[in-house]
Parts: structure tokens; C-alpha cells; sequence
């Protein structure tokens, strides 16, 4: 009897470390875990804030760039073990990847271009921001990771369902991105620098088609056009009348010259210019469009033809005029000494 209930003892003691064993460990791992120590930001406390100074502004900002250059695994120690773990009755968790490992695990998730996908959870590319890689090789942000642990209760990778894993920050996503921006600067300045070249080359070289070549001058003749008036007086009105003003002067100056060359023909010279009206054999006056005497008819005629005929003005230009068509010209011309009204020549007249 004693023996019996020796045993019974030991037994209900064994249980009694059993289930004590398996409501610690289901107490500690299953119903309260503890992620926050996943995240070292959690340990600061809510109502404290990390003071800046300002003379220490740029050794801070360059050590957060080393820091986000650093790679480190993410997870904290690993938790004493259980009580049933210690017993047997639980598996022990497994033991924390070494440095080689995380190699491997890093070369399978470059292999598998983890990085340069966007995250599985958001959808959203990385570029700058901190992304985690899973001992599963797969790669996430490391707030979306943080949101999914806290909303699932546990840590199991999203995409293949490991339990459990270990994270490490890497920054493979933030130096692609990078070099992304700079190959895309790098392309708008060369595409910049090769359209301002062509650019030059268009203005400088002519081309050698037709339409174009024609394009080309158009356009330099544009430029000197624009820059003559740029640099002329901006008043154009005044610009126009300083041209009249040069043009009626010159006109004045050669008008005066002509005059002066010109000498009275004598009678030698009015038979010449008589002899040059006979050969052209027009007997029309250029004013009023009517008949003028013939000069080859006799100087005296029956008195009703005298009557009838108006006297005719010979000029030294070789033109004949009525008498009175070329006075009313002349009275109506504004210069002091009128100019002939066909060949605007300054002349001497005889009447005939």
C-alpha cells in the first residue's frame, strides 16, 4: 500500500510539473509574445524625446547614414527557455544563424531579386526606406513587417509561412535605388547636353537640303532683322522720320547737282533733240493725251490750222509738251524748279 501510493504521488507530481510546465510556455510564447523586442525603437519611453544639439546636428545625421549603410540582425537574444523546453516537452527553438549563413541566405535573395521587387505587403517600392531581410530570404519593409507581426500574433514570414524566423536590416534596396537615380540624371544630362550641341550645330552649319537650307537663312535673316531693331531707338516713328528726313536730304543734294551739270543747249544742240523727237515719231502730249504739231510740217500754215493747233514746248530731254499742260504742271510741281514729268530730269524748254 505504500509502495502504492509512492507511485501515485510521483505520478500526480509528475503532472502537476507537466501542466505547470506547459501553461508557462504557453504564458510566455503563445498567448502574451513579446515583439516589441523586435524593434529596439519600442524600449524608449513614450514621453521622452531624444534632444538635439545643434552643434551636433551633422555627426548625428552622418552617423544615421552609417547606421543605415550597417547591416545587423534585428532580433534580440533569444528568450531563456522554458520550463518545457528544459523538460523535453516543447522543441527548442533553433539556434541563431551565424555570419556565413546570413551570406547565403543574402546571395539566395540577390539570386532571387528580392530587393528589386516591391514588398509583398504594401506593394510599394523600397527605395529609401528600411526594409528587413527573413532567414527565409524574403524581403519586406520593416514597418509593414512590424504591422503584420502585430496583427497576426505571431512571427511567420507572409510569404511562405515559416515559423519561426530571424530579421536582419540590409540596404541592397536604398543603394539600387540610387544607382537608378543617378543612371537617370546621368541620361537627361546627357540628353541635355547632346540637344544643346545639336542645337549649335543647326545654327552654325548649313544643311544641305533644299527646303531646309532655305529654313536656315530665313532664320539667320530673322536674327540679324531682330537684332537691328534691338539695337535701333525704340521709337519708331522717330526712326522713320530720320530716314525721310536722310532720303529728302540726298535727294535735295543730287537734285542741286543735276542742276548745276546741266547748261543751256545751244542751236546746234536744238536741231540735235529735234532730230531725236522725229525719229521717236510720237506726237501725243504725255499730259493731256491730244495731237501735237508735227515739227517735219512747215512753221507757217493757213491761219484756220494756226487757229486750231495749240503751241508746243520742246524740251532739252528730247519730250514735247503742250505749252499750257506743261505750265499747269509746273505751277502745280512744289519744287522751285520742276523736274520733267516723264524722265524727272531737270530741263531746258523752247517753244516751237
Amino acid at each position: 500500500m505504500a509502495l502504492r501510493k509512492n507511485l501515485k504521488s510521483k505520478a500526480s507530481s509528475k503532472l502537476v510539473i507537466t501542466s505547470a510546465a506547459f501553461q508557462d510556455h504557453i504564458m510566455r510564447s503563445l498567448l502574451h509574445p513579446d515583439f516589441s523586442l523586435s524593434d529596439p525603437l519600442r524600449r524608449h519611453s513614450r514621453g521622452k524625446h531624444p534632444q538635439v544639439r545643434e552643434g551636433v546636428e551633422e555627426r548625428d545625421l552622418q552617423r544615421r547614414h552609417e547606421q543605415e549603410e550597417r547591416e545587423y540582425v534585428l532580433d534580440p537574444a533569444p528568450p531563456p527557455l522554458t520550463l518545457a523546453q528544459k523538460l523535453g516537452l516543447v522543441a527548442s527553438p533553433r539556434e541563431r544563424l551565424t555570419e556565413d549563413e546570413w551570406t547565403r541566405v543574402k546571395e539566395r535573395s540577390v539570386q532571387q531579386e528580392e530587393s528589386a521587387q516591391p514588398c509583398a505587403i504594401c506593394r510599394e517600392e523600397f527605395q529609401l526606406q528600411p526594409q528587413v531581410l527573413l532567414s527565409c530570404s524574403h524581403v519586406f519593409h520593416r514597418a509593414c513587417l512590424h504591422a503584420f507581426e502585430r496583427f497576426s500574433g505571431r512571427k511567420r514570414c507572409p510569404l511562405c509561412r515559416r515559423e519561426p524566423y530571424e530579421t536582419r536590416v540590409i540596404s541592397d534596396a536604398a543603394r539600387l535605388f540610387q544607382h537608378q537615380c543617378a543612371t537617370r540624371i546621368q541620361a537627361y544630362w546627357r540628353g541635355y547636353m547632346a540637344r544643346k550641341w545639336y542645337r549649335t550645330i543647326k545654327k552654325t552649319i548649313c544643311p544641305k537640303d533644299k527646303r531646309l537650307r532655305r529654313q536656315f537663312f530665313e532664320s539667320r535673316l530673322q536674327e540679324l532683322n531682330d537684332s537691328f531693331v534691338r539695337y535701333c531707338h525704340t521709337d519708331t516713328e522717330a526712326f522713320l522720320s530720320d530716314i525721310d528726313r536722310s532720303l529728302s536730304s540726298s535727294r535735295r543734294v543730287f537734285q542741286q547737282l543735276e542742276r548745276k551739270s546741266v547748261s543751256e543747249p545751244q542751236e546746234n544742240d536744238w536741231d540735235r533733240i529735234k532730230s531725236q523727237v522725229i525719229q521717236r515719231g510720237v506726237w501725243d502730249c504725255p499730259i493731256c493725251l491730244t495731237a501735237l504739231s508735227n515739227l517735219s510740217l512747215p512753221t507757217v500754215s493757213a491761219r484756220s490750222n494756226h487757229q486750231q493747233r495749240r503751241p508746243t514746248v520742246l524740251l532739252s530731254c528730247s519730250h514735247l509738251f503742250h505749252q499750257l499742260c506743261l505750265e499747269a504742271f509746273e505751277a502745280f510741281s512744289a519744287d522751285s524748279r520742276p523736274l520733267c514729268p516723264l524722265c524727272r530730269s531737270a530741263y531746258h524748254k523752247k517753244t516751237i
